[in-house]
């Protein structure tokens, strides 16, 4: 349930949500016995065109059925009852039951001091009402360093995060470390050869390589200073006596287990470089050591989830190329799946899957309410299995979802960069941060939606102009803090602080670019809510985009019209009434960077 006192700090900073109040009420007035389903449908969203208003509603649309009368009829009588209140200048009907609003400046005026005085902590919102949210993101195998696919899926992960927590939902950021399995043990080879050379084997790297079950999977350099750092401390230890391949049981966990700890420390320091905190790291492999993944098995057998079948063949499968054989399945289409899944391999040991159960269900334990998995697009088929499995494991209590990142191509002068001497096939996170800097990492990745292929252009990304947005966006607030230094040159600071600035005088900001500004920063509450319930971060980047926009407009005015500057010591109140404009838009800027995870610049360089 929501707190009562947040929800009225929600109807206090955010107006859409109190014109929503005032709609209601008016609906409730004309439709006393509405049912409380119809009125949790009823919306107050801006108009697509300004000329028609400010706000619209749908009230008189949703309500008719329920009421028993016309849309239009309903809609005269909202708009009778809403012309009277002192907030709201005009009210039409418009189209099949839809309401449009226009408010007076003051409305808008009145934001500013609210901003002021709240902080980046406009917007905070109670939607969320404490629902205890996992959120999994990166979960990278720990077999090399964290590539540039990971970096989207980072960074949308952190700021889904950081977005939740502000829409009021309970948070924990979390990464599954895929430790267990056939990669992390050709992981373990590959490390072994680096050893091997370290120690001055006589080995070729063809002659290791067709030695190694699999072939040498792991050729890049970043194994080398791994290989080192075993020789220092095994000396010859686990080669065999003429420094060639010893048993692998001689030297397997050893060496896997030392070289997952290391790349791990440089997943963690590449993640720490890019401004990522997780909560918690879960090991597979320590899920699978607990019998936790058998336990799990026991449990959806004891369910009647579990049964020895064989599947049809794959799409694209023929009779002579697939051999069907009795397997252990999972139930999942009995929870909205298209196939039951295999638990287990030929081998008999766990799928991957199988393991992901119970994963899931671990966290399913530990209280959440709904699991968010951030995957990458090549796990499109993996999530109607997932919400199958979550499904079944929690009795349906336990929500799931997927956000999908598609690929990322990192361009150079309209050409694509593909390779890393490091990583030895592609680019590194560390190459990017090393070239354009954590927050222009950050801030382009959420340039697009998650699941829209990317293109990150180096050059476009260390452009100074507005076809950089998150140049465009720092540049706004560097303007907006450069007046605010000036300004504490030519006032007495004590009445320029954000406490002063919220008594101030608001009636002459009543240019339309100035209240284009206020109109923006008015629906940075209404955007926090739909970008959280959407799980759709990006949609902060466009927000600040268009934000900014509004701000450099209102600003090249300025050149334009003396009477709109910022800055006029000989009228002083007009002045402080700007002043509050720019610290208010300054403050949702930095709020919208804080979900982003993106520091604000104080001035450009």
């Amino acid at each position: 349930m929501s707190n009562p006192a947040s929800s009225a700090a929600s109807l206090e900073t955010d107006l859409f949500a109190r014109l929503r109040e005032t709609v209601l009420a008016a609906l409730i007035d004309l439709v006393p016995d509405l049912p409380p389903e119809i009125a949790a449908r009823v919306e107050v969203t801006p108009t697509r065109d300004p000329a028609h208003g400010d706000m619209a509603t749908n009230a008189a649309m949703v309500s008719a059925r329920a009421a028993r009368q016309p849309p239009a009829k309903i809609a005269a009588g909202l708009v009778q009852t809403l012309s009277a209140d002192p907030a709201i200048a005009s009210v039409e009907a418009a189209g099949p039951g839809f309401v449009n609003l226009r408010l007076r400046p003051d409305a808008f005026r009145g934001l500013l001091p609210v901003i002021l005085a709240t902080g980046e902590g406009y917007g905070d919102a109670a939607v969320g009402a404490g629902t205890r949210v996992n959120v999994e993101y990166v979960s990278a195998n720990p077999t090399g360093p964290m590539h540039i696919g990971h970096c989207r899926g980072a960074v949308v992960g952190d700021s889904l995060a950081n977005l939740l927590i502000k829409a009021g939902f309970d948070v924990t950021k979390e990464y599954y470390i895929n430790d267990a399995g056939a990669q992390v043990t050709a992981l373990a080879w590959a490390a072994y050869w680096r050893y091997l050379q370290a120690i001055g084997s006589p080995l070729t790297e063809e002659e290791f390589a067709a030695e190694v079950p699999g072939g040498l999977q792991y050729r890049g350099e970043y194994l080398i200073p791994v290989g080192e750092a075993l020789a220092r401390d095994h000396g010859a230890a686990l080669a065999s006596s003429t420094l060639g391949i010893a048993a692998p049981e001689c030297w397997i966990d050893t060496v896997r287990d030392f070289t997952i700890a290391a790349m791990m420390a440089e997943v963690k320091e590449d993640l720490r470089l890019l401004g990522v905190h997780h909560d918690v790291f879960g090991s597979e492999r320590a899920l699978v050591a607990s019998g936790t993944a058998d336990a799990m098995i026991e449990r959806l057998t004891a369910d009647g989830l579990i049964y020895e079948g064989v599947l049809e063949p794959p799409k694209g499968k023929t009779p002579d190329d697939w051999e069907p054989r009795p397997q252990t399945l999972f139930r999942s289409t009995q929870f909205g799946d298209d196939v039951d899944r295999p638990l287990r391999k030929s081998d008999g040991s766990n799928t991957y899957f199988a393991n992901d159960i119970a994963y899931h269900a671990d966290k399913a334990a530990r209280g959440f309410d709904l699991l968010i998995d951030v995957l990458g697009a090549d796990h499109g088929g993996y999530v109607a299995r997932m919400r199958a499995a979550v499904k079944a494991i929690s009795a349906g209590r336990v929500g799931f979802e997927a956000v999908l990142c598609q690929i990322v191509h990192i361009m150079r002068g309209g050409q694509p960069v593909r390779m890393s001497k490091r990583a030895g096939s592609y680019v590194t996170l560390r190459d990017l941060l090393e070239e354009v800097g954590r927050d222009a990492v950050r801030f382009t990745m959420l340039t697009r939606k998650a699941d829209a292929q990317m293109e990150f252009d180096l050059d476009q990304v260390l452009a100074t102009t507005r076809d950089n947005p998150a140049f465009y966006v720092q540049y706004a607030h560097a303007r907006c803090r450069s007046v605010l230094r000036a300004a504490a040159e030519m006032f007495d600071p004590a009445t320029i602080t954000h406490g002063a600035l919220a008594e101030a005088a608001l009636d002459s900001l009543s240019d339309d670019a100035e209240l284009a500004v206020i109109r923006r920063l008015a629906a940075w509450p209404r955007t926090v809510i739909g970008a959280a319930l959407a799980k759709e971060p990006h949609r902060i980047a466009f927000f600040l985009y268009d934000l900014a926009a509004d701000f450099h407009m209102l600003w090249n005015r300025g050149r334009d019209d003396t009477t709109l500057r910022f800055l006029q010591a000989e009228y002083p109140t007009e002045t402080r009434a700007r002043l509050a404009l720019v610290a208010a838009t300054a403050i949702v800027i930095r709020s919208g960077l804080a979900v982003m995870g993106v520091e604000p610049v104080e001035e450009m360089r």
